[in-house]
């Protein structure tokens, strides 16, 4: 097979064009190619006033591929396409009697568990929370009546917390394996539609990804493995730093000596039990901000110009990065076109923000996080659990600040650059629910991310025109960009540094960041528990 990389073809080019140019690229007649497919098709829209293209990555066949490549040696552009297959890296043997166990059933856990499945090791996922179904009634409940289910919410239930996203399934990890080609062949095969396998930001959004997730859950019980939901583990049976399984919060036991923890970034009251197990686990760096929203039109004008609104192009996004005079760094963060800002707490008494998008991406808004990196040692010194108890702290303030309903705390661009309370909105109507209590947003976070975030939004207004509009809306608080504790792992065994057999995975250990990300890692962790359990059979 060969790779033919940087072909360019006019947006709307006819899906013939694309097999011409491939045969006039190549110097190839027509029977000479005998079957191709788009690995990847992308556009840049960074250049103002310029012509966007399409640009492909082809993987193709010919009759004779060896004197193609040998015809094109030279040529940065074609080249031996590499092998983007899933390899299995073990199988459970007959009568293997020990079961892993993962817990938590967000991308992480379902990865994990999938593969396992896959590899015949027939693993139990324990999950906290409930079904799809089920969850996303419980959510609605917060959004339009007020009414929180701790256990099932945004963070918490089947899919995690990227359920309730944009369901984007891009990331900048290294993936040399192509385990994420292995990660979006699975939400294709379950329904995600064909096209994540190629666009270069591919997204299945929210309420698509629920029916996605519920048909994996299907597959991995009939490959053998168990999905018990409400089943919280409440604690750790250890012996001489060895896992031997886990107690969950009705008593019962399970036994097993391979435990993957696929926990999310919400799981406190989970790592509160992991440090008083003496699981060893450090604070790491992550950000706080608030949502922006703009009119989607504005974002598509200033960052497609004549072709907003192409249909082949779709909603704009956009990435934005500062460096304030304070040396923080402020950044856009899970950018949402067409969506909408989401209640996300999964705690009574506070409140936190998201954003969500469906597959169409034609809700009226844009949104993104607006956020502030911080830092263990400068911003929350003490023990490895400091990081929580800053979210914690600033959640409940939103809380309050909203007016103690789950509202959520919000200001006017122009009034929190001038640092004045908001009494009424412009243009801009805020998408998020239950609902929004105008207030001044300084209250909400610490002077040096307030200082940073006002002195950032007039840079990106330079950047993106109407960016810092005066009628702009900022929702409060963005606190769970990622997790504030990593569940530290050697390097080649991935397990923990002091207990054996536990395996810390995906965003809640701090080693992913969003959905494909974390498939990727539970992918890893699960090849290496699967060779582990068959080290310990020998």
């Amino acid at each position: 097979m060969i790779r033919l990389t940087q072909l360019s073809l006019p947006l709307d080019h006819p899906e013939s064009a694309l097999r011409q140019a491939i045969l006039e690229r190549l110097s190839l007649k027509s029977e000479e190619l005998l079957d191709f497919t788009v690995f990847k098709r992308s556009y840049d829209a960074r250049k103002k006033n310029t012509e966007i293209t399409f640009v492909y990555i082809i993987h193709l066949h010919t009759q004779d591929d060896e004197a193609v490549l040998t015809r094109f040696k030279d040529d940065s552009q074609v080249m031996p396409a590499p092998d983007t297959r899933y390899h299995p890296v073990a199988t459970a043997p007959e009568g293997l009697q020990e079961r892993p166990i993962v817990i938590g059933f967000g991308p992480c856990g379902l990865f994990a568990a999938m593969i396992l499945a896959q590899m015949g090791f027939r693993p139990i996922v324990l999950e906290r929370g409930r079904n799809v179904r089920q969850r996303t009634q419980d959510t609605w409940a917060l959004w339009r009546q007020h009414v929180l289910s701790p256990e099932s919410n945004v963070q918490f239930g089947e899919g995690g917390a990227g359920l309730f996203s944009d369901g984007k399934l891009y990331s900048q990890v290294k993936d040399p394996k192509f385990y994420g080609r292995k990660v979006m062949q699975e939400f294709v095969k379950a329904g995600a539609p064909d096209n994540i396998l190629y666009v270069s930001k591919p997204h299945i959004g929210t309420f698509r990804l629920t029916s996605v997730v519920a048909k994996m859950r299907a597959e991995i019980i009939e490959l053998g493995g168990e999905i018990r939901f409400e089943s919280k583990v409440s604690d750790l049976l250890i012996d001489q730093d060895q896992i031997q399984g886990v107690v969950l919060e009705d008593g019962t036991q399970l036994l097993s000596r391979h435990v993957v923890l696929a926990l999310g970034h919400s799981a406190r009251d989970t790592f509160r039990m992991l440090h008083r197990n003496g699981v060893f686990i450090e604070p790491k760096p992550f950000a706080i901000g608030f949502r922006i929203e703009h009119p989607q039109t504005m974002i598509n004008q200033a960052r497609l110009g004549k072709y907003a609104g192409h249909d082949a192009l779709g909603a704009a996004d956009y990435k934005l990065v500062y460096h304030a005079s304070n040396g923080r760094a402020v950044y856009s963060f899970c950018m949402c076109p067409g969506g909408q800002v989401v209640a996300a707490t999964s705690e009574e008494g506070r409140v936190v923000t998201n954003g969500m998008s469906q597959y169409s991406r034609k809700e009226r808004n844009a949104n993104a996080g607006i956020v502030v990196g911080i830092h263990p040692e400068q911003d929350f010194p003490g023990g490895p659990l400091a990081g929580v108890e800053l979210q914690e702290k600033l959640e409940s303030l939103a809380y309050q600040l909203g007016g103690c309903n789950y509202n959520a705390p919000a200001q006017l661009v122009g009034d929190f650059i001038k640092n004045q309370p908001s009494t009424a909105l412009g243009e801009v109507q805020p998408s998020y629910q239950p609902g929004i209590q105008l207030c001044n947003l300084a209250e909400a976070l610490p002077d040096y991310v307030i200082e940073a975030i006002r002195e950032a939004l007039p840079a990106f207004g330079k950047q993106i025109r109407g960016f810092d509009r005066e009628d702009a809306l900022l929702t409060g608080i963005e606190s769970r960009t990622s997790s504030p504790v990593r569940i530290t792992r050697h390097a080649e065994t991935l397990q923990s540094l002091n207990i054996r057999g536990l395996y810390p995975a995906g965003e809640g250990a701090g080693y992913a960041g969003g959905i494909l990300s974390a498939g990727i890692d539970g992918i890893k962790v699960a090849e290496a528990v699967a060779l582990d359990m068959l080290d310990q059979q020998d």
